[in-house]
Parts: C-alpha cells; structure tokens; sequence
C-alpha cells in the first residue's frame, strides 16, 4: 500500500503534465480512445490497403518495362544480325549479271575451237575466273536455284513461257534461260524458266 501511495503525486505531476500539453489541441484531434480512434485505424487500413494497390500496380508495371526492353534488344539483335547477313545482298545482285556474262562467254564457244592450243589458255582463264566468282559466292550464302527438271516454284522461279510437250508432267522446269540465286535464306534472284504444259 506504501507503494501506492508514493506513487500518486507522480501520476499526478504525470496527468498535469499531459493536461498542459494537451491544451492547444483541438477537441476532434484529440486521442480518447472511443470512435475518432476506430475511425483513424480504418482511415489507416484505408491508407495501407491503397498503398499495397500501388505497389502492386508498379510491380506490374516494371515487370511490363521489362519485358518491352528484352523484347527491344531482341529486336535490335535480330536487325544487327540480318544486317551482317544481307548486307552484299545489292552488291552480290549486282554481281550476278557478271556471273551470267561469264556463263556465256564459255557457252559461245565451239566445241572444235576448244581444242585450239593457241585459244586453251584464254578458255582455261574464264573457267577459272568462273570457279572463283562461284567460290566466293558460296563463302557468302549465295548459292544458285535448282530449276530444270524441277516442279515450278513461284518464290523462286519465274515462268517467262510454256512448252507444249507429254514427255514431263505440266508446271515441270523444261528450260532454264536465266539462272536464279538465293542469299542464305532468301530470295536474291528468281530463276526465268521455261514451263511443260500439255499439248493442245
């Protein structure tokens, strides 16, 4: 009981104390504990509640950004790489028409004149220049289209005419007047081809 009463006037200097204190605050702020108390914990959870949609909806939103970057940078990769890929393919076009000319050079020559010693050596040279431009195309993904004997292919061979005849099967290559290229995997030149068609 001693105890007890010792420590009155010290919660009572304590009550005075928060009395003072509390005297230039208004009523409606003031904490007793009753419904304003139950009002700001609900206010509170409200607050809370709201805060936690907010960071959900960033979650969300960075796991987006993310997303459209790594989609972006594979963009960007895929671009850089075809670059690198198709990068001669206007050259290597270009290039073709010299491919072709050497072609014929070879074919216009007759057959007795090939035996000609003094006309061997210049024959050898366009056949060798030929295997080298062939090489070259082949080191770079230019490779040449299969065409004669070949069913038709509209996304690589051009049907420039029809040839009645019943020895192949119609939209069957019989002629091939200008030879076709792709790069890698895609088309650089279509092949001009002649088609079977049946006779009429």
């Amino acid at each position: 009981m001693n105890n007890e009463n010792t420590n009155e006037p010290q919660d009572k200097a304590v009550d005075e104390e928060v009395a003072r204190e509390m005297e230039g605050v208004p009523e409606h702020l003031r904490d007793d504990g009753g419904e304003d108390a139950e009002a700001a914990d609900e206010a509170l959870d409200e607050a809370l509640a709201s805060l936690r949609g907010d960071l959900e909806n960033a979650k969300q939103e960075v796991l987006y950004a993310r997303a459209e970057t790594q989609n972006v940078r594979r963009r960007m990769e895929k671009d850089v790489q075809d670059a690198r890929n198709y990068a001669a393919t206007g050259f290597a076009r270009d290039i073709l028409s010299v491919a072709d000319n050497l072609g014929r050079a070879l074919d216009a020559i007759p057959a007795e004149q090939r035996d000609d010693d003094k006309l061997k050596g210049f024959i050898a040279g366009i056949e060798a220049t030929q295997r080298e431009l062939e090489k070259v195309f082949n080191q770079n993904g230019i490779t040449r289209i299969a065409a004669k004997g070949m069913p038709l292919d509209p996304n690589q061979h051009q049907a420039m005419m029809e040839v009645p005849t019943d020895e192949v099967e119609p939209g069957t290559i019989v002629q091939e007047m200008q030879a076709g290229y792709m790069i890698k995997d895609r088309l650089l030149r279509p092949a001009m081809v002649g088609v079977a068609k049946k006779p009429d």
